[in-house]
């Protein structure tokens, strides 16, 4: 892990790290192009392999994926006591997937859909890029002006 070079406590993770904490986590922000500019979309993953996987049904994601656009799936999270945060970006590739061998493998590895609706896809992350970093959340009163009482 590195320091930031700003003087602030963020440490940039190695790629060990960024994959310990994306097992840690199951939701996510999907990011991709569309012809109307970027979108993001919450989803539910579970890491798999060295890739990253989720289900979605048809739409502007699926389309977005099916056209050959890039995806960015960001996580983060908190620890225990709500006292350093942690950022993990996955940058790649994606396949869609619809074999039943890997939907199962997908299910025994804790992938369900949130929503009703088809999820028939399964998509799958192969990652050109692993990046994350972790910091200590300060309390506002270390980054926030106090407000002055005779200002309006």
């Amino acid at each position: 892990m590195q320091s930031d070079t700003s003087g602030s406590q963020t440490e940039v993770l190695n790629v060990h790290d960024c994959w310990k904490y994306l097992r840690s986590a199951s939701v996510g922000r999907a990011a991709v192009t569309t012809g109307g500019g970027p979108e993001i979309f919450p989803v539910n993953y579970v890491p798999d392999n060295g890739t990253v996987i989720f289900r979605t049904g048809p739409g502007t994601k699926l389309d977005a994926l099916l056209g050959g656009s890039p995806i960015v799936l960001e996580a983060d999270g908190l620890n225990t006591y709500g006292t350093i945060a942690w950022s993990v970006i996955v940058k790649g590739s994606v396949s869609v997937v619809d074999s039943q061998e890997d939907f199962q493998e997908a299910a025994d590895a804790g992938l369900s859909p949130w929503e009703t609706g088809s999820k028939d896809h399964l998509v799958r992350v192969t990652p050109t890029e692993v990046t994350g970093r972790r910091f200590v959340i300060n309390p506002a009163s270390h980054w926030w002006p106090p407000l002055d009482a005779g200002q309006h």
